[in-house]
């Protein structure tokens, strides 16, 4: 049994520290919405000192907030306790990140997740793990129980933070190829719940497909993943690329469809509603719509 903190309590950062308490482990989870904080309390969270803190597993928005914790705990925590950096950032920010916190004499794992909120409270999230061998040493416990998979991306940070913008390139192009396709059959006549269920059986379906089109067929945009995700997200992505004079015109596309929809004041809505943007252009009514 580890003591650790989850520092982020949204829809993924709550089901990774459930899952950490399943294992057996006292997780001390922290959020800047105190009712998260009081929930996970209730569910058996702890509150435990920094100095005591074994694994240190950061699941908030961005760098800038990624880089407000460590800097605020850094000078806290015992020394060789790791941090589990879960955020999409540019791996030259987990690079950074990590020569600061190894000056601290800690470890640092470059460590973005996928799967979504239902796997992460599963256990069951893919982990890109990127770092020294005794930070993921170091973080094993919470590896095992967070994760159904975790990749071994090399033994330095940047490599995990990498992998995971190649995966938000291919999710953000995919959830607004999904948008544009479904659009597109309600101009011929066929109904998003036709789309759904025939090209789930065929060659142009994907993973984003299934999951996100079963929204535009129920009209439920609740936000499981949301709109406003993806122009940060698919903005690191087009930094990455423009640093590395790769064009990168798909990407370039499914961003100004996801900008369009955050700025028609859809970004809190589920990523699925990018399909409004394409019903508006083209005068569709979408399910749901009018209720």
């Amino acid at each position: 049994m580890a003591r650790m903190a989850v520092i982020g309590l949204g829809s993924m950062g709550y089901g990774m520290a459930q899952s950490l308490l399943r294992a057996g482990h006292e997780v001390d989870g922290r959020d800047v919405a105190a009712a998260r904080v009081a929930q996970f309390q209730g569910e058996g969270g702890r509150t435990l000192t920094d100095d005591v803190l074994e694994c240190v597993v950061i699941v908030v928005l961005n760098a800038a907030q990624t880089e407000t914790v460590i800097t605020d705990l850094a000078p806290r925590l015992r020394k060789g306790c790791v941090l589990l950096s879960c955020a999409t950032v540019a791996p030259e920010f987990a690079k950074r990140m990590e020569a600061e916190a190894h000056a601290w004499g800690l470890h640092y794992l470059d460590a973005p997740i996928s799967g979504g909120a239902a796997k992460a409270a599963q256990g069951a999230l893919s982990i890109m793990a990127a770092g020294t061998p005794e930070a993921v040493a170091a973080a094993q416990e919470a590896l095992d129980a967070m994760a159904e998979t975790v990749f071994r991306l090399g033994d330095q940070a940047g490599p995990g933070s990498a992998m995971k913008a190649v995966n938000q390139l291919l999710a953000g192009v995919h959830i607004a190829a999904m948008a544009e396709a479904v659009t597109f059959g309600m101009t011929q006549g066929v109904t998003p719940a036709q789309t759904v269920d025939v090209i789930r059986h065929c060659a142009g379906t994907s993973w984003m497909f299934e999951n996100r089109g079963p929204h535009i067929v129920d009209g439920d945009y609740s936000p499981r993943s949301a709109v406003n995700i993806w122009p940060k997200d698919l903005g690191i992505v087009m930094d990455i690329a423009r640093d590395a004079r790769f064009s990168a015109p798909l990407t370039a596309a499914a961003l100004q469809q996801f900008l369009a929809a955050a700025g028609s004041g859809l970004g809190a809505e589920d990523d699925a509603a990018v399909a409004k943007v394409y019903a508006r252009n083209a005068g569709l009514t979408l399910p749901g719509d009018g209720r």
